[in-house]
């Protein structure tokens, strides 16, 4: 496995992780209140911030466990990387364009979050999938 695939897989995981960990928290909080009302804020931050961290200590420690292992890019993990996040760049998008509007209709900030935070996810969980497809078949020839 290379480095940039053992990356994806790492990114793959943690982004699926850390919001399973998000929507556990938050709707933990519901307490028969709606759902605009429990406190998000914090979860979120933390979740995202935790996933970072979790990837990048995840990166390190293979790194120490096979400290052999090449660090080199090629051409072929370039095209991957640039395939996947084609892939996944759409939902950035879309959840930006859903966000201005959800705040032009006076949405509450909550579902405006959410939809961020959702979108961004999703953009990982799609890139990164592409990605280890086409590590373990081939570059697709267009």
């Amino acid at each position: 496995m290379t480095l940039e695939e053992r990356r994806a897989w790492i990114r793959l995981v943690v982004a699926v992780l850390g919001y399973a960990v998000y929507l556990v928290v938050v709707l933990g909080r519901v307490d028969g209140g709606p759902l605009v009302s429990v406190s998000y804020a914090g979860p979120l931050l933390w979740t995202v911030g935790g996933a970072i961290a979790l990837a990048v200590l995840a990166e390190i420690g293979f790194a120490v466990a096979n400290p052999r292992a090449s660090q080199l890019k090629d051409d072929r993990d370039r095209e991957i990387g640039h395939l996947g996040d084609q892939a996944g760049h759409p939902f950035v998008v879309i959840g930006a364009l859903a966000a201005m509007l959800m705040a032009l209709a006076d949405w509450a900030p909550f579902w405006i979050a959410n939809v961020i935070y959702l979108c961004f996810v999703l953009s990982a969980i799609v890139g990164g999938v592409a990605k280890v497809v086409v590590y373990r078949g081939s570059v697709p020839e267009w």
